[in-house]
Order: C-alpha cells, then sequence, then structure tokens
C-alpha cells in the first residue's frame, strides 16, 4: 500500500470535514435557491420545500415523523433546548437526572439550571468502564423529577450507553428522557423507538457536513418551551430564518452516513482494534480509557503514564500527524477530564490522556504510521523526564 498523504488527522470526533455530496447539495442555496423560507415568493417556497426534503431525510434515519424533527444550530443547542425547554414546560417540577461523564453542553445546560431556576441535579455515576448503570439512573428518578439524560456515546472515550435499557426503566415511572447521540450518527442506530428516547441531539458537522447546524428529535406530544422568540419557524420550537444551505447539508449527510454505516462500522473496528492492540503492544503502561468493545467503532483513547498528552500532541503534529487529548470544547482548559475523573483516573493521569479518533477517509496505512510515530514519541519524552 502506499504511504499516506500528509496530513494525518485522526481527530474525527472534534469534526470532519464536509463531503463532496453533501457540498454539492448546498450549493445551489447560496446563490441560485437564495429565497426565505418565510417568504410566499417562489424562491421562497422552494427554500421551504428543501428545508422540508431534508427534514423527511431525517426523519427517515430517525424512524420517526417529519414534524418530530427540529433544526437548531448544533448539538449544543440541541442539548440546551432539550433540557431548558422541558424544563420551563414543567414549572411544578424542579429534579433532573444525568450521569457524570456527559458531554459539557448537558453538564452546562444542567448547572445553569441549577444556578438560575433552582433546579437540583443528581450526577448518576459510571463504572470504571464509562458505563452507566440502568437501574442506578431509575433509582435516581424522584416525583418531581421533569427528565432524564444520558449520552449514547461518550465524547471522549467513545463508551456506549445502555440507552434502550435505561428509557424503559425511565419511562416506567413516568419519566421524559433525552439522549446526547452528536456522536453516534453513522456508527449507532438512530431509530428513537428502539432506542426509546422522547428528545435526541444531533450535530451535523460531526458527520461529514458544515458547522453551525443540528437536529433535536422531539417525539409527539412532548411539552417543549422555546429559547428562541421571534416568529413561527420549526413550528414555533426555534425562532429565526432558517439556514437553509446548512439544512440541506445535514439531510443529505444523514442520509450517506447510515447508508454506509455497516460498512464504514466494520472497516473502523478493524483499524481500531489494529491501533489499540498495536498501542498497548508497543508502548508500556498505556492504559486504555473505557470499555474495550462497548465502544465506538472509531474511539481510541490511552493514558501514558509519566507523560502529558498535551506534549505527545506535540511531538505527533511535528510529523504531521492530529489528534486531540480530549473534547475539543475543552481545548487549552487546565482542568484534566471530567469523564477520566469519573471512571476513577486520577488527576495526574488525566492530563496524560490522547484520544485518536477514525474517520470515514482513514486508511491501513496511517494507521501503520501512527504506530511508528507514537511510541517513539511516548519513548523519547520519557527518556527526556528521565534524564531531568
Amino acid at each position: 500500500m502506499t504511504a499516506p498523504s500528509r496530513p494525518i488527522y485522526l481527530d474525527y470526533a472534534s469534526t470532519t470535514p464536509v463531503h463532496p455530496r453533501v457540498r454539492q447539495a448546498m450549493e445551489p442555496y447560496f446563490q441560485q435557491e437564495f429565497g426565505n423560507p418565510s417568504s410566499l415568493s417562489p424562491l421562497g417556497r422552494r427554500a421551504a420545500e428543501a428545508c422540508e426534503r431534508a427534514r423527511a431525510q431525517i426523519a427517515r434515519v430517525l424512524a420517526c415523523h417529519d414534524d418530530e424533527v427540529v433544526f437548531t444550530s448544533g448539538g449544543s443547542e440541541s442539548d440546551n433546548v432539550a433540557l431548558k425547554g422541558v424544563a420551563l414546560a414543567r414549572p411544578g417540577r424542579r429534579h433532573l437526572v444525568t450521569t457524570t461523564v456527559e458531554h459539557s453542553a448537558v453538564l452546562g445546560a444542567a448547572r445553569d439550571l441549577q444556578e438560575h431556576f433552582g433546579v437540583e441535579v443528581t450526577h448518576v455515576p459510571v463504572d470504571e468502564r464509562g458505563i452507566v448503570d440502568p437501574a442506578s439512573v431509575a433509582a435516581a428518578i424522584r416525583p418531581d423529577t421533569f427528565l432524564v439524560s444520558v449520552m449514547l456515546a461518550n465524547n471522549e472515550i467513545g463508551t456506549i450507553q445502555p440507552i434502550s435499557e435505561t428509557a424503559r426503566l425511565v419511562h416506567e415511572r413516568g419519566v421524559l428522557i433525552h439522549t446526547d447521540a452528536v456522536q453516534a450518527a453513522g456508527f449507532l442506530d438512530l431509530n428513537v423507538d428502539r432506542l426509546g428516547v422522547d428528545l435526541l441531539s444531533l450535530s451535523a458537522h460531526k458527520f461529514y457536513a458544515p458547522k453551525g447546524i443540528g437536529v433535536l428529535y422531539v417525539r409527539r406530544g412532548t411539552r417543549l418551551v422555546s429559547l428562541i422568540h421571534g416568529g413561527d419557524q420549526e413550528r414555533r420550537r426555534r425562532a429565526g430564518t432558517e439556514n437553509v444551505a446548512g439544512i440541506v447539508a445535514c439531510g443529505t449527510a444523514l442520509e450517506l452516513v447510515e447508508q454506509h454505516r455497516p460498512a464504514t462500522c466494520t472497516r473502523l473496528t478493524s483499524l481500531r482494534d489494529r491501533l489499540i492492540d498495536g498501542i498497548e503492544a508497543t508502548v508500556p503502561g498505556a492504559l486504555l480509557n473505557g470499555d474495550r468493545w462497548r465502544r465506538l467503532p472509531n474511539n481510541v483513547n490511552f493514558c501514558f503514564r509519566d507523560v502529558q498528552g498535551e506534549t505527545i500532541l506535540l511531538e505527533l503534529e511535528s510529523e504531521d500527524v492530529y489528534a486531540s487529548s480530549g473534547s475539543a470544547c475543552h481545548a487549552g482548559s487546565q482542568d484534566p477530564s471530567h469523564v477520566l475523573l469519573a471512571i476513577g483516573r486520577c488527576p495526574e493521569l488525566a492530563h496524560t490522556a490522547l484520544r485518536l479518533t477514525l474517520g470515514a477517509p482513514t486508511i491501513d496505512a496511517e494507521i501503520d504510521r501512527v504506530l511508528k510515530l507514537l511510541p517513539a514519541a511516548v519513548r523519547r519524552l520519557r527518556e527526556m523526564i528521565a534524564v531531568r
């Protein structure tokens, strides 16, 4: 196999490039078809029709009704609308249940509800693999619980949560459940009935569409207060002129990744396992974070004792290999990952983490190169520390 072209990008959990077919689908809505979907002109009607076609594409993947799909600016807005919108719609209930490993958008929304609306939040712990016990989630529910929020797959360590079983137990107690599925698109089944969820968040730039567009699925009958007021767009659930090009891209991209999901998962799982096995065989003391098998097909996350994750990143970047030390939302933060702390890593060890996430363009030769460069980088850095 020929050597991989440089650079080698292994940060697909952070963001993905726009697929050529997605870019092609968007193109007309920047120039020729620039109408406002709320306008009654022919341009406006065609823009509205394009939005509804995209809504139908997404609904087919989620196996839901078209009118249950709400377009947002991204995963963070979808998470915030889910938590705050349900909280405001149920003013008599003041308790939220979530987990210790959620994305910062969920944890931040929960914290805001605590500080400004007097909501009490229960954070259910996870085990050393990062998996939450459905029974523990259900046990945390109180008579005044308005929502449970448990992510489908973790953005840092790739752990897949038992959402269907959790949802069943939550519904037995008469409570709604939301899942942040931002990292799951293109890898896991998003059928909302099989998942059993009432609300689900997606972000298009995680599945080969542009940044700035997302989805919130809201099951029929779920009361939700809009957080953005103005016009009547999105059936009065989210005011503001629609991002038509982004919406078209989102529908096209989700349909594409769903079509290729079985083949993509098989191929990336093989590459993921080869990368994990290779690191464990060549880097002494490497500690895999998250469950070995119950993880996303594209996620590899290790702690490397005695070496800062940021310094490993710099070593790899000098060879045009790009990865991350954790969630892109915390880039530049000096605090250890809350996810790694939640699975029992001490702060010192959590700072040694490196996340390598694969994508559709990832090839075998890139894995081969990383398996040469990474062990050498860790060995070199450890030798430098030893000399000091």
